[in-house]
C-alpha cells in the first residue's frame, strides 16, 4: 500500500472514486520514468499491459484522462494528484488549463491557500511552505523564475492559464503571448517552462479545447505527463463523436448516482396530463407554474431540514432553458408580470444570453455567481445555452426544458449544472437529494428512455401526487416556554398567560433560557433552582443584559433580574420534561442475519450486451476484479455470478446465509431464462450486469434484515436538555385545526397542523398518523398526565442497529412516572425492526430509571402500542398496563 496514497486521501478526505485515480497516477509513475525524451511507444506498452483501456496518448508526451462524473470532484482530485507527485516524486512544477474565463478565476482561487475551498488544505508540506501560484495575468512580473523560498527549501509552481485567451492570441497564426520575450528572464516564459525537466501538464474539462489551435501550442511544451480531467471524455466533429482514447480511468454519471455523490434526477409531470389538450402556449406557461409550484415546495423543504439538524439554510432556484435571445425575453415579460403568482418573482428572476453587453451584462454575471448566497434574491434563472463548465453551483433543484429537443438531449443537456448536492452527500430526504425536471410533454419519453441501463433517470414524480400543487411554507412553533416568556399574541393554538409584560423584562428571561443551556450536565433541571446555581446565573445574565437607552436614563424602570430570573426557572421546569441525554450502544458480541424471502425480479428487464462492451465495461470498471484473478471466465452454474458479488457486502456472511443467496440467485437466474433466448444470454447479462443486479438483491434483503446484541452500555452526558423550536412546512393557507376532530381517512394527516392542547409542551404538533392524533387525545384527557411532547428529531440518540437511531412518537410525564410511548400499525408489531428498536428503547429506559431513582427522580418505561388498541375508552394507565415492554 503506497503511504503517499494512503497520507493524501485521508488528509484530502478523497473520495472512492478521487482515490482509485489517485492509486492509478501513483501505479503509472511507479511504471515508466518521468522525464522527457523517453520511448514513447514503450512507455504506452508498458501502461497498456496493466491498463489495457488505454489505446494511444493521443500527444507528443504521456497523457492520461481521468473521467470522472460531475459532481465527483475533478478540483480536488487535481490537488491530490499535485501532492501525489510533488511528495513521492519531487515534482515542482505544473502548469494547469482551463478552458474559460469562469474556470480559470475557479481554478486560481481553489488552488490558492486560506481560501475556502483550497484543494491542498490539510497536507501539512504545503501549510510550511505553500504553492507559488503563476497565472495568464501576473507571469510577465517573473514570479514564476524564483527557485527557492525565504528559507532555501523549493516550493511547487502551479502556473494557471486560461485556454480560451491563448486561442484568441493564436487567430491567424500568431504566437501566444506567453511566447514574447520577456525582459525580466531574457527569454520567453513559454521557453522558460519548456526547458524544465519536471513540467506537468493538467488539463480541466479538456473536451472544450482538445484540437484548438492554443493547445496544439501548449504541446511544445513537451512536460513529462499530461493529466486530463473531464466528465465527457469525446469531442464533436463532423464525422461524428469520437471518443478519446487515453482513458485510463472512468467513472460515470451512472456510478456517482449509485453510490450517491450527486442529486437523483427525477423527471415531473402531472396526474393523468395529456398534452395533446394544450396548446403550445399553453403547455408552456402550465410547465412555468409548475416549476414554480416544486421550487417553493423544495424551498420549504430545504428550510425545515436546514432548521431541524442545525445544517446551513439552502436557497434553491430554479433553470428555464429558452429557445432563444427572444424567447428568453419573452420568459422574463411573463414572469415579472402580475398575473404570474401575483407579481412575486418580479425581482427574483434573471436572464443570461450572448446579447447581453455592457453593465447588463456585468450585473447578471454578479447576480449568477452570488445565486447560492441565501441573501441574494434570484430564485429563477432563464439561460440560452450560455450555462457550461464552471458554473459549480450546488442549489439548483428545478429546471424547466422550453427548448425542443429529444429525451436523451433534454436530459443530458438540463441536468449537468445541476447535479451537485449543497451538503456534499445525500442527506435520505428525498426533496434534498433530488433535482427534478419538469417535462408534462415528454414525461413518457423519458420515463421510456429510463428504462435504458445506462439512462441516468431512475424516477418519475408527479405534480398533485407526490408533490403538493398548493404552496407551501415553514411554520416555525416556539416552545410553551419561549411563548410564555414573549409578550407577542401567539399565531398558533390558545394564548397563555404572558408572565413579563415589559420587554427589559422578556429580554432577561430570553437571556436566563439560553443561560440555562449552559447547565444541562445537571442531573435534573430542578437543580437550577439551588441558591448557588440562581446566583451564578443570575451574575451570567447580568453580564449579557444591555439596559435599553430609556432605562438608563430613568425613564423606565429596570428590571429586577433575579425576580425574573427566578420566575422564568419555575416556568422553564414546569413546561419542560427532564429527558436525559443517554447514548445507548450495542456491546459483546452482535449477531444478524436475513429472514427467507422471495426476491421481487418484477423490475429486471436486462438484455445482453455485445461481448466488446462487455469486455470493456469489465475492464474499465471492475478492475479489482481482474487484479484479483478472477478475469473473464464464465461460470459453471449461473447463480455464482451473483453469489460472488453478493458475499462482497460487509454485512452479508457466506457461511451464514449460502442458502438464501443461491435461493436468491436462482430466483434471478430463473426469471432471466424467462424472457431471454438462450443460456449464453442469461450467462451475458449476469456477466455485464453483475453488480447492479447483486445491488437489487442486496436492497431487498435489507427489508428482512436482524440483528441482536447480548447487551448495550449506556452513559448519561447531560440531566435534561432545553426544548428547541419545532419546524414543520405546511400548505400556505392550511390553518390550526382542533385536534379533537376527527380526520377522515382519505385526508393526508401529515400535511395538517394540530392545536388546543393544555397539556403539550408545544402550542402547535404535527401527527404521522390518525392514532398518534388519537393518541394525544387520550393524554391530553387523562388526569394522570402532567405533560407530554413529541420530540423533535435528534433529540434522543438510542442506537438499534448500526449507526441508525431511534427516535419514539411521543414522551409523556405523569404524577409518578414517564414513557416513552410508540403508537405502531397491529401487523408490524412482530416486525423485526420494531424489536430491535423496542429492545433499545427498554435498554434506555432502565438506565434512565437508574439515573433518576440516583437524583430523586421519576421510573421510566416503554410502550408499544397497536394503533386498533388506541380508542376513545382506553387511558395512559391502561395502555401502561397491557403494553409496557419489559423484555424482548
Amino acid at each position: 500500500m503506497n503511504r503517499h496514497v494512503n497520507a493524501i486521501s485521508g488528509r484530502l478526505s478523497l473520495r472512492a472514486p478521487q482515490r482509485e485515480s489517485l492509486e492509478i497516477l501513483a501505479r503509472v509513475a511507479d511504471l515508466i520514468p518521468l522525464e522527457k525524451d523517453r520511448d514513447l511507444a514503450l512507455a504506452l506498452e508498458t501502461i497498456r499491459s496493466e491498463f489495457p483501456t488505454l489505446s494511444d496518448f493521443e500527444r507528443d508526451f504521456p497523457s492520461l484522462c481521468f473521467a470522472l462524473a460531475t459532481g465527483v470532484g475533478k478540483t480536488r482530485l487535481m490537488g491530490a494528484f499535485v501532492a501525489y507527485l510533488h511528495l513521492a516524486k519531487g515534482v515542482r512544477h505544473f502548469f494547469v488549463l482551463a478552458p474559460n474565463l469562469t474556470i480559470y478565476n475557479k481554478l486560481i482561487a481553489d488552488f490558492t491557500p486560506n481560501t475556502p475551498k483550497y484543494v491542498l488544505q490539510g497536507i501539512a508540506e504545503f501549510a510550511t511552505n505553500p504553492p507559488e501560484i503563476i497565472t495568464g495575468d501576473n507571469y510577465e512580473s517573473g514570479r514564476g523564475v524564483r527557485g527557492t523560498d525565504l528559507f532555501g527549501g523549493a516550493g511547487i509552481h502551479i502556473n494557471i492559464f486560461n485556454i480560451s485567451k491563448i486561442n484568441s492570441e493564436v487567430r491567424g497564426g500568431k504566437a501566444p503571448r506567453i511566447k514574447r520575450l520577456s525582459e525580466y528572464i531574457g527569454q520567453s516564459y513559454f521557453n522558460y517552462l519548456a526547458g524544465l525537466n519536471d513540467l506537468v501538464l493538467l488539463m480541466d474539462e479538456s473536451h472544450r479545447y482538445r484540437a484548438s489551435a492554443g493547445v496544439r501550442a501548449i504541446n511544445e511544451l513537451k512536460p513529462i505527463l499530461g493529466l486530463e480531467l473531464t466528465a465527457t471524455p469525446q469531442i464533436e466533429t463532423a464525422n461524428g463523436v469520437q471518443p478519446f482514447k487515453n482513458v485510463i480511468y472512468s467513472y460515470p454519471l451512472s456510478s456517482a448516482l449509485a453510490d450517491g455523490f450527486v442529486k437523483e434526477p427525477a423527471v415531473a409531470t402531472r396526474e393523468n396530463f395529456d398534452p395533446a389538450t394544450y396548446t403550445e402556449e399553453q403547455l408552456e406557461h402550465l410547465k412555468l407554474e409548475d416549476g414554480v409550484r416544486i421550487h417553493e415546495s423544495v424551498k420549504v423543504e430545504l428550510e425545515v431540514y436546514a432548521r431541524q439538524n442545525d445544517r446551513p439554510l439552502v436557497k434553491p432556484f430554479m433553470l428555464i432553458v429558452a429557445q432563444d435571445t427572444e424567447h428568453a425575453n419573452t420568459l422574463v415579460a411573463t414572469i415579472k408580470d402580475d398575473s404570474f403568482f401575483e407579481g412575486h418573482y418580479r425581482n427574483r428572476v434573471i436572464t443570461v444570453h450572448s446579447n447581453q453587453r455592457g453593465e447588463e451584462r456585468d450585473e447578471t454575471v454578479e447576480r449568477l455567481l452570488a445565486v447560492e448566497n441565501p441573501n441574494e434574491p434570484t430564485e429563477i434563472v432563464v439561460h440560452v445555452n450560455m450555462l457550461k463548465e464552471g458554473w459549480d453551483v450546488t442549489n439548483l433543484y428545478t429546471i424547466v426544458p422550453l427548448r425542443a429537443a429529444s429525451s436523451r438531449t433534454l436530459v443530458e443537456q438540463s441536468i449537468g449544472r445541476g447535479l451537485r448536492l449543497p451538503y456534499g452527500k445525500r442527506v435520505g430526504v428525498s426533496a434534498v437529494d433530488r433535482l427534478t425536471i419538469v417535462a408534462h410533454d415528454k414525461f413518457q419519453a423519458i420515463i421510456d428512455e429510463a428504462n435504458n441501463p445506462n439512462s441516468i433517470i431512475r424516477t418519475g414524480v408527479v405534480i398533485g401526487r407526490d408533490i403538493a400543487l398548493e404552496r407551501k411554507e415553514t411554520v416555525v412553533v416556539p416552545s410553551e416556554v419561549e411563548a410564555r416568556i414573549s409578550a407577542t399574541p401567539s399565531t398558533y393554538g390558545e394564548q397563555k398567560e404572558i408572565i413579563f409584560v415589559t420587554p427589559a423584562e422578556q429580554q432577561v428571561a430570553k437571556a436566563a433560557v439560553e443561560v440555562f443551556k449552559k447547565y444541562e450536565r445537571l442531573p435534573r433541571s430542578a437543580d437550577l433552582q439551588s441558591p448557588e446555581i440562581q446566583a451564578q446565573i443570575i451574575r451570567e445574565v447580568e453580564a449579557v443584559y444591555t439596559p435599553a437607552q430609556s432605562e438608563l436614563a430613568g425613564i423606565t424602570k429596570q428590571p429586577n433580574i433575579a425576580e425574573v430570573v427566578a420566575k422564568t426557572t419555575d416556568l422553564y421546569i414546569e413546561r419542560s420534561i427532564d429527558i436525559p441525554r443517554i447514548v445507548v450502544l450495542p456491546k459483546g458480541e452482535v449477531t444478524s442475519g436475513f429472514h427467507d424471502f422471495d426476491l421481487d425480479v418484477s423490475g429486471i428487464r436486462l438484455q445482453p450486451v455485445a461481448m466488446d462492451i462487455l469486455i470493456q465495461h469489465l475492464r474499465t470498471h471492475a478492475r479489482e476484479r481482474l487484479v484479483s484473478g478472477d478475469g473473464l471466465a464464465e461460470e459453471s452454474r449461473a447463480e455464482n455470478y451473483l453469489v460472488r458479488a453478493l458475499i462482497d457486502f460487509d454485512d452479508i456472511s457466506y457461511d451464514d446465509h449460502a442458502d438464501l443467496l443461491y435461493k436468491l440467485a436462482g430466483q434471478v437466474v430463473t426469471y432471466l431464462r424467462s424472457y431471454l433466448p438462450d443460456e449464453a444470454a442469461v450467462h451475458n447479462v449476469l456477466q455485464y450486469y453483475q453488480q447492479r443486479l447483486a445491488e437489487l438483491i442486496h436492497a431487498q434483503m435489507q427489508a428482512h434484515h436482524w440483528e441482536r446484541a447480548t447487551a448495550y452500555e449506556t452513559y448519561v452526558s447531560k440531566g435534561f436538555t432545553t426544548l428547541r423550536p419545532n419546524n414543520y412546512s405546511a400548505p400556505t393557507e392550511e390553518g390550526i385545526r382542533n385536534f379533537r376532530a376527527p380526520v377522515e381517512e382519505r385526508q393526508y394527516i401529515r400535511g395538517m397542523l394540530f392545536g388546543g392542547f393544555r397539556r403539550c409542551l408545544y402550542p402547535i404538533q404535527k401527527f404521522d398518523s390518525d392514532p398518534e392524533r388519537r393518541f394525544a387525545v387520550i393524554l391530553e384527557d387523562d388526569e394522570s398526565v402532567l405533560k407530554w411532547v413529541k420530540p423533535a428529531k435528534g433529540r434522543f440518540q438510542i442506537h438499534y442497529r448500526h449507526d441508525q437511531s431511534y427516535e419514539p412518537d411521543f414522551v409523556v410525564e405523569t404524577r409518578d412516572a414517564k414513557f416513552l410511548c410508540e403508537p405502531k400499525r397491529s401487523s408490524e408489531m412482530e416486525d423485526e425492526e420494531v424489536l430491535a428498536k423496542a429492545r433499545a428503547a427498554v435498554a434506555w429506559c432502565e438506565r434512565a430509571t437508574a439515573h433518576e431513582h440516583a437524583h430523586g427522580g421519576k421510573p421510566w418505561s416503554y410502550l408499544l402500542i397497536p394503533h386498533d388498541a388506541i380508542t376513545a375508552s382506553r387511558t395512559l394507565q391502561g395502555s401502561v398496563a397491557a403494553f409496557t415492554v419489559r423484555k424482548i
